[in-house]
């Protein structure tokens, strides 16, 4: 209305636009899992999970203590039970559709119990028809169906239904196949046919669907192979065109037995990315053995949590939840300073016990020693790089497309340098600022609609090396005679 009469009020947005949170440690899990075990019998396939507790992640997966064949459960037994942090985003690539065996006839006769029990593991619940003589039995009406704690199918018999005490049963079903899986299947890529997307390419549907931005790629089992790691790292750097994350990969411990040798294979495989850090051998708890990969996962999300969930510390020399470190032979690998220290020169983290038992051992991402800058050489100096990106794109998406102006700069400006003061502060980073520069801003950008800010920081290197000089000060005789 143009005519107005009485008092009113209106408001303007905020000069001051605060920080949005972004968690730097996402890990973001591919690989395959016991989906028949799974709370539906189903599972997920190719589609992302977010879990915030084991039984959220069994429940939707299934779980099998077989972590060779079904590598998404040793991650979630290390990241929950161990390292009780959260939370993960898991991706199964193992489709009982395609990923499975089938059994025409198997011949089962029932014990005093009443039960019997399939030879192979894996089955699928809704596959398995069972007959006696020629008539088929009814689910629930004449026998049930459940899993021991070895993960074998149990056929029990229902004592009101047709089927007879100590009867012989003939059985079909189909069974999960894990050998199947193949890296193809890690890698992913999009369904001509549906669109859908699959494996590795499901990265960039995290944020969509969660609102998180992915912090680790991590395929434990996987990452050994050079295609698998290529890929998983090509990711990590451009998610959704804006974001980056951090690929956490191991080197085979079943080829590479020396670590005098593990430089070469790195370097020949190309494990070589500002994005990457490169792992070598395994770690072993009890009688279970993890890929590294899978620890030094659990060490930074461990890490960030102690932190405030600012990546700003290096997971080195923290603890890992291991009391061996071996080769894929089961054979333990005894690493003195200087030989843990050489695989760190070559941008390798490794395990070391030597002062305060197991802990994670090395700085460097996969880049070094050919690349020195500090920004890209160092694991925390680059999660910092990643992460204060990362918020700084969730942050200013709200003033896309606002006019340039004077006021959208000052906002800009001011916003992001009292944040990063605030980090500052609190000894996050060691100083940081935002300035906007006439000289990176022609007139051709702006009348284009492109502004460009320009944003120094420095987040703290860590003290890879501690050095005291000891001299004899003849001096302190004089207190022979004081």
């Amino acid at each position: 209305m143009s005519y107005k009469h009485g008092v009113y009020v209106s408001e303007i947005p905020t000069a001051i636009v605060p920080p949005v949170r972004s968690d730097a440690a996402l890990p973001v899990v591919i690989g395959s899992a016991p989906v028949n075990l799974s709370l539906d019998g189903k599972g997920k396939v190719n589609e992302p999970v977010l879990c915030y507790s084991y039984q959220e992640a069994v429940q939707a997966l299934g779980y099998s203590a077989n972590w060779k064949d079904y590598t998404l459960c040793e991650f979630i037994y290390s990241q929950f039970a161990l390292y009780a942090v959260g939370p993960v985003v898991l991706i199964n690539v193992l489709d009982p559709v395609t990923h499975k065996s089938s059994v025409p006839t198997e011949s089962v006769t029932l014990n005093a119990d009443g039960e019997a029990i399939l030879k192979n593991k894996g089955v699928l619940l809704s596959s398995v028809v069972i007959k006696t003589d020629a008539t088929t039995n009814k689910l629930n009406t004449d026998y049930v169906l459940s899993f021991n704690n070895e993960e074998e199918c149990v056929i029990s018999r229902i004592p009101t239904g047709t089927i007879t005490e100590g009867a012989t049963l003939t059985v079909e079903y189909d069974y999960l196949d894990p050998s199947a899986v193949a890296s193809t299947d890690i890698v992913g890529g999009v369904d001509i046919a549906t669109g859908k997307k699959k494996g590795l390419e499901l990265i960039n549907e995290i944020f969509p669907r969660f609102r998180l931005i992915p912090g680790q790629i991590v395929a434990p089992g996987w990452s050994d192979d050079p295609v698998v790691a290529a890929v998983m790292t090509a990711k990590a750097s451009n998610i959704n065109e804006h974001f980056k994350a951090i690929a956490i990969t191991d080197i085979p411990t079943d080829e590479v037995t020396l670590y005098t040798d593990v430089a070469a294979w790195k370097n020949t495989n190309n494990y070589m990315d500002k994005l990457q850090v490169v792992c070598w051998p395994k770690l072993k708890l009890g009688d279970k053995t993890f890929h590294m990969s899978t620890h030094v996962a659990g060490v930074i999300c461990k890490t960030d949590a102690d932190n405030e969930d600012i990546p700003y510390m290096s997971p080195s020399n923290k603890s890992f939840q291991a009391n061996s470190v071996v080769l894929d032979s089961g054979e333990e690998v005894w690493l003195g300073p200087d030989q843990a220290a050489y695989l760190n020169g070559q941008g390798v983290v490794t395990g070391l016990n030597f002062i305060g038992g197991w802990k994670c051992w090395g700085n460097r991402t996969g880049v070094y020693p050919s690349v020195t800058d500090p920004k890209d050489a160092f694991i925390p100096l680059r999660r910092m790089f990643n992460w204060i990106g990362n918020t700084l794109v969730q942050t200013f998406w709200q003033k896309v497309d606002y006019p340039i102006n004077k006021r959208l700069i000052e906002t800009i400006v001011d916003s992001a340098n009292i944040w990063l003061n605030g980090l500052s502060a609190r000894q996050f980073i060691l100083g940081g600022r935002v300035e906007f520069l006439q000289e990176e801003n022609p007139t051709t950008d702006l009348m284009d609609g492109i502004v460009k800010f320009h944003v120094y920081i420095t987040p703290p290197t860590p003290a890879r090396e501690i050095d005291f000089l000891l001299e004899y000060d003849p001096a302190y005789l004089q207190t022979l005679f004081a």
